[in-house]
């Protein structure tokens, strides 16, 4: 008998039956609720989900973090994480940048088109344009970057207001001393030029990109094989620029 009941305890256990597990379900319902009330305040989001404030409170700062939502004036939204899954089936974000207006920008350069936007301390990224094997396995495998070490992270740290600039250096300071000299090495020229680059297995050149308004949105990253790419780069970051200003005019 003992090992009957051993043996249904186990086919019970092994059955691939789903669960709930009460993280998971929390969690979700977090986003759930966002995602179909964008904007929602924090007070009413505890109100919907029928929970303690304080029993919700961890778990929205932590998505908050990650970038899975976005907080605007003490609203939240869905943040570029979500959208940095979409990558992998070529589903573009909304916005005033079109997958129509990479893919112009990939034609023009001959390079690999990557819309990034900063999600807590990482860039995202959220949509491409044309990429070989290399680039593309690469980005589909880890779509969250390290902003100091990304031409197009280095361009969004360099278009920030000073005060949070310097407080994303101050955080970073100590595990990535060397990126963070590397950018203040850099960071008269990023703001005189618009442009930042990056070398690793590929040269980049990366551009913040604005709305009207002339807040950052997000940026443009064109990546190519070293030998083609770094003796473009001024004529690559020209073509960048221009299309970055020609978006900015229609957003």
């Amino acid at each position: 008998m003992a090992e009957d009941s051993g043996s249904a305890e186990t086919t019970k256990r092994g059955s691939g039956a789903p669960q709930h597990h009460r993280t998971i379900d929390r969690v979700t319902q977090i986003l759930e609720e966002v995602v179909y009330s964008p904007g929602l305040q924090f007070a009413e989001l505890a109100r919907r989900m029928d929970v303690p404030k304080s029993s919700v409170h961890g778990f929205i700062r932590g998505l908050v973090a990650s970038g899975w939502l976005h907080e605007d004036n003490r609203r939240f939204y869905i943040g570029p994480a979500v959208y940095g899954l979409t990558i992998a089936d070529g589903s573009m974000r909304p916005g005033h940048v079109s997958q129509h207006d990479l893919d112009e920008l990939q034609k023009e350069t001959g390079g690999a088109v990557f819309l990034g936007m900063q999600a807590g301390d990482s860039l995202i990224y959220v949509a491409q344009a044309g990429s070989d094997s290399l680039d593309g396995f690469r980005l589909k495998n880890t779509i969250r970057r390290t902003v100091l070490d990304t031409a197009g992270g280095k361009a969004l740290l360099a278009a920030m207001p000073e005060t949070q600039r310097q407080a994303f250096l101050r955080r970073h300071v100590h595990e990535s001393e060397e990126l963070v000299d590397a950018f203040l090495q850099e960071y008269d020229d990023i703001r005189a030029t618009g442009l930042a680059y990056n070398k690793r297995t590929r040269y980049a050149v990366g551009a913040a990109l604005t709305d009207r308004a002339g807040d950052v949105v997000g940026s443009i990253t064109i990546t190519g094989k070293i030998a083609d790419a770094e003796p473009r780069r001024e004529e690559i970051g020209a073509i960048l620029l221009k299309h970055i200003e020609r978006w900015r005019k229609k957003a």
